[in-house]
């Protein structure tokens, strides 16, 4: 269905600002990321993320560390950089301007 197309490929489009947003509120560890975004229907294919937070740890806007897990083997806990930190709140005025934007074409006028 086309309309399922559209949903999906506009959840890509924001999968980046929401995996920021999660880790500016805690430092936290793929399959926790993974099911965040599960629950919120953000995400459904897993390997989605891996390439995205590789991605942003290379443009330095998170780091990692290691650390030993109660069960099984050592996590990675990644966490924002300032330069993350940055990012993300040029993400949220650019996400709010979006939103005023699409309100204007849905509605004909801007909201107050």
């Amino acid at each position: 269905m086309a309309e399922d197309n559209v949903k999906v490929q506009m959840r890509k489009g924001i999968l980046e600002y929401c995996i920021l947003a999660i880790l500016s509120r805690e430092d936290s560890y793929a399959p926790k990321i993974i099911a965040e975004l599960k629950e919120a229907r953000m995400i459904v294919v897993e390997g989605t993320l891996y390439p995205i937070l590789t991605r942003q740890k290379n443009a330095g806007l998170l780091t990692y560390r290691w650390e030993e897990s109660p069960q099984g083997p050592p996590r990675k806990y990644y966490s924002l950089t300032e330069k993350g930190r940055e990012s993300l709140a040029q993400l949220d005025e650019a996400w709010d301007e979006l939103v005023r934007q699409i309100q204007v074409i849905r509605h004909g006028k801007p909201q107050e």
